[in-house]
């Protein structure tokens, strides 16, 4: 037996044509234009393929009209109840959040969402499915990302602070008489540092190694004013190394009165031979030592970060040599950058000074 064809007057499919307009819910604004296009006579595949659904959505969508009239196309969802993800579920989400599971009592070390949910309602809020806690989440802007690993300095945060700040005075006075450095090394290995990458669904990128490992070391120093960086290169990460870079430290600064050279306390910076060569150096060469277990405050360790993700991360190099032309062609590229910047930098400064 052929179904009767579904017809709405003129009248009616105006009204639902001004509700989709009047509604906020692009869902409910689909259902009452799906149901105006099929009341004048349009089937509902031909309705689907014009909105781009599958049929079943405007099937559903006609039997609800037909069984309530139009309030039958309003979101059921909002006789639901009040509201779950309030502020205040939000505000604790973010509080879980900056703790450990241990911190509360639990006995993992990660949180999941199911934990997440159970523990929010020991806190008092709403007990909610997974699915809602991944939308809170995504509603505060928390990611799954990798924890950092860090040491605490022994010394008393007073006395770090101290230092630290004098540090970031000096080097906010660095000059073309006294240019300040920020030095640091860095390990270049052929086998390549497995990094998070964009791929298609189903897919995994395959980063070929060369299994047997092979290493090289830079020792770098990036201008505190300029930002440009000095490095050198070596086999192995000593003292020699270290005392290479001073030396091209003055040799591209011969009118510098005295080099100053912002650094952590790694062996090499402190070994007899470096020693040795700084007092060789004289006034010259003036090191600043960094307190302990404080890598943020050395400002080339971000270079070396940025190095490591455009270079050496999921690399395909297949040699040493390889590897360190695209490393080196990388810090040049840095390094023209840096001087780009500080050429407007001095443009602007002089227009300012014509004004």
């Amino acid at each position: 037996m052929r179904r009767p064809v579904f017809r709405l007057s003129p009248e009616k499919r105006r009204v639902l044509l001004r509700r989709a307009r009047q509604v906020c819910d692009p869902g409910t604004a689909l259902r009452f234009r799906m149901v105006a296009r099929m009341g004048a006579g349009v089937s509902c595949r031909q309705t689907a393929e014009a909105f781009s659904v599958v049929p079943a959505t405007a099937v559903r969508a006609r039997q609800r009209y037909l069984a309530k009239g139009w309030r039958g196309l309003l979101d059921g969802r909002r006789t639901n109840g009040k509201r779950k993800l309030t502020q205040a579920f939000l505000d604790a989400l973010a509080y879980a959040l900056r703790h450990t599971p241990q911190a509360f009592g639990w006995k993992r070390s990660t949180w999941s969402r199911e934990l997440l949910g159970r523990q929010l309602a020991r806190m008092g809020m709403p007990d909610v499915a997974e699915s809602t806690v991944g939308r809170a989440l995504a509603t505060i802007g928390a990611r799954l990302g990798s924890p950092k690993p860090i040491v605490l300095c022994p010394w008393p945060r007073r006395e770090r602070e101290r230092i630290l700040a004098c540090l970031r005075r000096l080097a906010a006075r660095s000059s073309a008489a006294e240019p300040v450095f920020y030095e640091d090394e860095v390990d270049i290995h052929l086998n390549p540092k497995i990094g998070r990458d964009w791929m298609l669904p189903g897919t995994q990128r395959r980063v070929v190694t060369p299994g047997k490992n092979v290493k090289h070391y830079l020792a770098g120093a990036l201008d505190a004013r300029t930002e440009r960086m000095i490095w050198v290169d070596g086999n192995s990460k000593r003292s020699a190394l270290f005392v290479k870079l001073l030396f091209k430290l003055l040799a591209s600064h011969p009118k510098a009165r005295r080099v100053h050279v912002i650094l952590d306390n790694f062996g090499i910076h402190t070994s007899k031979i470096s020693r040795r060569a700084v007092e060789q150096f004289g006034t010259r060469v003036q090191l600043h030592f960094l307190p302990p277990y404080t890598p943020d405050a050395n400002r080339i360790e971000h270079r070396w970060r940025d190095l490591h993700a455009n270079v050496t991360r999921n690399h395909q190099c297949g040699s040493m040599d390889q590897l360190l032309g695209e490393v080196f062609d990388h810090l040049e590229e840095r390094n023209c950058r840096a001087r780009c910047r500080q050429a407007a930098r001095q443009s602007d400064s002089d227009s300012r000074a014509a004004i």
